[in-house]
């Protein structure tokens, strides 16, 4: 996730902290491309037919972030935590919707990278994702938030230890043992496809 535009960033965020609109102004043409990286990533998992597109997702994980108030931001890591969050709970809202409306069919599925998933089960159904998610965070909060930051943020080992201020190879570990807990959580809920 790193770009040329991560520093112009994170002073913007500082500036846009302290009450500077103009910095604001100046930021959303740089959060939004990085927005739609992410959303396109995390879309690019989903199953060919979903009906939520990258733009819509964006602008929803925009509204919900922008909505925040005065938020304070940390950083640029900070702030795109936040918004992997958002596009999590928009996913999951929207594949819930989906679900409700066809009275319990129709699962969004998504497909996950071999570093998740082994390759004969690549899809996950993303409501049992957030289940199994939920259900590590009551467990372990620190390996829940590794997993919802390198999936749903898209960052990297070293961006997830200065998010949450721990060392690369905590994060390495975490995101380990993170993977094989809801590996075999989801073998249990039948959460797993293909």
């Amino acid at each position: 996730m790193k770009s040329s535009a991560a520093q112009p960033i994170t002073e913007l965020l500082d500036r846009w902290n302290e009450g500077d609109a103009g910095a604001r102004e100046e930021l959303v043409p740089l959060l939004y491309q990085e927005l739609r990286r992410i959303a396109r990533r995390t879309l690019a998992s989903q199953r060919p037919d979903h009906t939520l597109q990258s733009t819509a997702l964006v602008h929803e994980a925009y509204l919900r972030l922008a909505g925040r108030g005065r938020a304070r931001w940390q950083n640029r890591e900070h702030f795109f935590a936040v918004a992997a969050r958002a596009m999590r709970q928009i996913l999951v809202d929207h594949a819930r919707r989906r679900q409700a409306d066809k009275r319990g069919g129709g699962q969004t599925a998504l497909q996950l990278d071999e570093a998740v998933a082994p390759p004969q089960h690549r899809h996950v159904e993303l409501t049992a994702l957030d289940d199994a998610l939920t259900a590590l965070s009551a467990l372990d909060p620190a390996q829940s938030q590794v997993v919802e930051l390198r999936f749903f943020g898209g960052l990297s080992i070293e961006e997830v230890a200065k998010v949450m201020t721990i060392s690369p190879a905590t994060v390495k570990r975490e995101w380990a043992t993170a993977r094989s807990w809801l590996y075999a959580e989801l073998q249990r809920r039948g959460g797993l496809c293909g």
